[in-house]
């Protein structure tokens, strides 16, 4: 460590007589979930998506409403000039905000504006854009994005500010740049959606001061990004007769209970190589469940090209949703429906055994709020008493497909 010794560093207990800092609500509630709450003081906060998904827009109504709210707002953009950010301002009814407004790259004359003006929350647009004249590299390079994120979070934590970086995505999903930039920040939230449908996902994949896989539901407008109070009717909405290959899953996005639809389809293939394609989904996972129907079923899947789809443009990511998944591919192999007032969730494991999922009571009174009176769940589960909702108890994927499928047909399990 060499000779010069460093300060010694000031120690406190677990205990703390001080208050938690209070948080800033924007008054856009589908934003302040995400946030866990609202916005913290002296946070960094990084905002990822697709080019042209909706950031900008979400910040710009975001800027207004925290504005509004009574914090001193400044917007930098490092991508448009400042009337372009008044133009699509003025598009959003936000003209008369306090907003001020920023077109600027040199990370230096930033900061010092910063500091002069003293703002309490600060929108960088983009961390991509912006340039640092001590890193000898191009903007948009690892070390000039790593620089400029190190340098504005550290600006928010000295001066207890709030700052917000927006971050592009790449084609594998991941925020540009190094990953270093989403350990320096305390929260990260992806905005997610396709560019098909009107439906957007605010997610937050990291939060220092709330709950992770959060998330807030908009909907594109001509008028701007419009939150969604109750996603599950919004995603069931254009759902009309039971058909083969149709499963409603009744699922859990952070706190929130959510239902989605799953559609498979499967059809012959002409070629010697199975297609899977999945949208929505993790394809590893549909790879799983399709072996577990084979190896502890009996049903093959080989031969068969395999459609997956989430409909509304929802990316679900936890296991609960291997029942649905199973149900939707043997509903659309068997030409069978499944009732039109039955939600489905569980687990699968690799013996076939079906495993308990939590919030169980908020998944079946989210599908009970929506009308369905029926669901199949696992069995070694406490059921909820949730009086409104039959619910039909399964220990195994054996007996699930006897009951469910192979019955309509009078074949047996290995036989399919």
């Amino acid at each position: 460590m060499g000779a010069k010794r460093g300060s010694a560093v000031k120690l406190s207990g677990m205990k703390s007589t001080e208050a938690p800092p209070e948080r800033t609500k924007s008054g856009i509630i589908e934003l302040d979930r995400a946030l866990g709450g609202g916005l913290v003081p002296a946070s960094a906060l990084l905002v990822g998506g697709d080019p042209g998904i909706g950031k900008s827009t979400l910040l710009l109504q975001a800027a207004a409403k925290f504005a509004q709210a009574g914090l001193k707002t400044i917007y930098i953009s490092g991508e448009e000039a400042s009337e372009q950010v008044r133009m699509r301002a003025a598009r959003l009814g936000l003209s008369d905000t306090s907003v001020q407004l920023g077109a600027e790259t040199n990370l230096r004359n930033i900061l010092t504006t910063l500091e002069e003006e003293k703002p309490q929350l600060v929108i960088i647009d983009s961390i991509q854009t912006m340039w640092a004249d001590t890193v000898e590299s191009a903007p948009g390079s690892v070390s000039q994005v790593r620089a400029a994120a190190h340098e504005l979070t550290r600006f928010a934590k000295r001066r207890g500010l709030s700052v917000i970086l927006v971050g592009h995505v790449t084609k594998d999903g991941q925020i540009a740049g190094p990953r270093v930039v989403e350990h320096m920040v305390d929260t990260v939230l992806y905005f997610e959606g396709e560019r098909g449908h009107q439906f957007r996902i605010l997610r937050a994949v990291k939060n220092r001061f709330g709950a992770a896989d959060e998330i807030g539901v908009f909907e594109m407008t001509g008028q701007g990004l419009a939150e969604v109070s109750n996603p599950s009717e919004l995603f069931l909405a254009d759902r009309g007769t039971p058909t083969p290959g149709s499963v409603v899953f009744a699922g859990v996005e952070g706190t929130r209970p959510v239902l989605v639809e799953f559609q498979a389809l499967v059809a012959p293939t002409p070629h010697s190589q199975p297609r899977r394609s999945v949208v929505g989904w993790d394809s590893a996972r549909l790879a799983m469940i399709l072996a577990v129907l084979e190896a502890r079923c009996g049903i093959p899947f080989s031969g068969l090209d395999v459609y997956l789809n989430v409909a509304g443009g929802l990316k679900i990511s936890e296991p609960a949703a291997d029942l649905a998944v199973a149900s939707a591919l043997l509903s659309a192999r068997e030409d069978i429906s499944l009732p039109a007032d039955t939600v489905v969730y569980g687990e699968i494991s690799l013996s076939g055994a079906l495993r308990p999922v939590s919030q169980a009571e908020n998944r079946l009174k989210e599908a009970q709020k929506l009308g369905f009176t029926r669901a199949l769940a696992p069995s070694n589960a406490k059921q909820p008493a949730v009086t409104d909702i039959q619910v039909t108890q399964i220990a195994d994927l054996v007996s699930f497909v006897e009951e469910q499928f192979c019955a309509e047909k009078r074949l047996h399990v290995g036989d399919a």
